[in-house]
């Protein structure tokens, strides 16, 4: 069978800028994200993640009006995450044009929510977003609240919980491959993807094309998801906004049989 893949830039609002973190410490401002989205337009991406990484961690709701601004601007399918707790933030969301709504902390905190948002709207308007931390022996252990608090959740276990409960999407990030464009943390996608039946997005640790086409045709991912690869150019980090051409991208584009050897 073949399946569109999809590549997808993934940007990190603070305040009202956007950052860049490694293992999701020390934000580095990249720029106006208005500006980003513009950029992101003109090189016809597949689809744009965007997340509020202090929205939770500071018990602040979304910044509609941003968000809208954003929404406004953007010409592909948006995704946004951050501060979301109740189906009154989805329907302010969806109303000013966002796609699809990531929930990160509170699918931990009240977990029958994402059944009742998924209820309401559809399982394919809900993503759950995992941030997940490599333990000993190899366990992958759910943070939330910005990565600062872990839960004790083994991610497996998380992920077909929220797929029993109705979200129609994953997007699991490894904390410790974020930022550092060493290549996404392979077993984590691996043993996530081969667990659930629904799309998983693949995110932290991108650093070239090879690892997107690894993440998707390794890794089982249904979609690759990456920051500093396509904000950051060169050995010192320049800010320069960037995505690969359709002819780089042709590879992953379509996929077959995933060979998880």
């Amino acid at each position: 069978m073949l399946i569109k893949a999809r590549v997808i830039p993934c940007l990190l609002l603070k305040d009202k800028g956007l950052v860049k973190t490694v293992e999701f410490k020390s934000p580095k401002y990249v720029g106006d994200p208005i500006n980003a989205v513009k950029i992101f337009n003109d090189k016809e991406v597949d689809e744009l993640i965007i997340l509020d990484i202090d929205a939770s961690a500071k018990g602040k709701k979304p910044n509609f009006d941003l968000i809208s601004k954003i929404a406004g601007e953007c010409f592909m399918p948006l995704c946004y995450g951050g501060g979301i707790r109740s189906v009154g933030d989805l329907k302010i969301l969806f109303n000013i044009g966002i796609e699809k709504a990531a929930i990160n902390t509170y699918t931990v905190e009240k977990r029958e929510f994402i059944s009742e948002a998924a209820g309401y709207f559809g399982s394919q308007s809900i993503v759950v977003s995992m941030d997940v931390r490599k333990k000993a022996f190899g366990r992958h252990e759910v943070f939330i609240n910005g990565g600062q608090k872990g839960t004790g959740l083994d991610v497996v276990d998380f992920a077909k919980e929220m797929e029993n409960r109705g979200a129609g999407e994953l997007m699991l990030t490894s904390i410790d491959r974020d930022g550092t464009m060493q290549g996404y943390d392979m077993d984590l996608v691996k043993k996530v993807s081969n667990a659930v039946n629904i799309p998983v997005i693949a995110c932290g640790g991108a650093g070239n094309i090879q690892d997107l086409v690894n993440v998707i045709k390794k890794g089982g991912a249904s979609a690759a998801a990456a920051g500093s690869m396509f904000v950051f150019q060169g050995p010192h980090r320049a800010v320069m906004i960037s995505y690969p051409s359709r002819k780089d991208l042709q590879e992953i584009y379509v996929k077959g049989d995933v060979n998880n050897d």
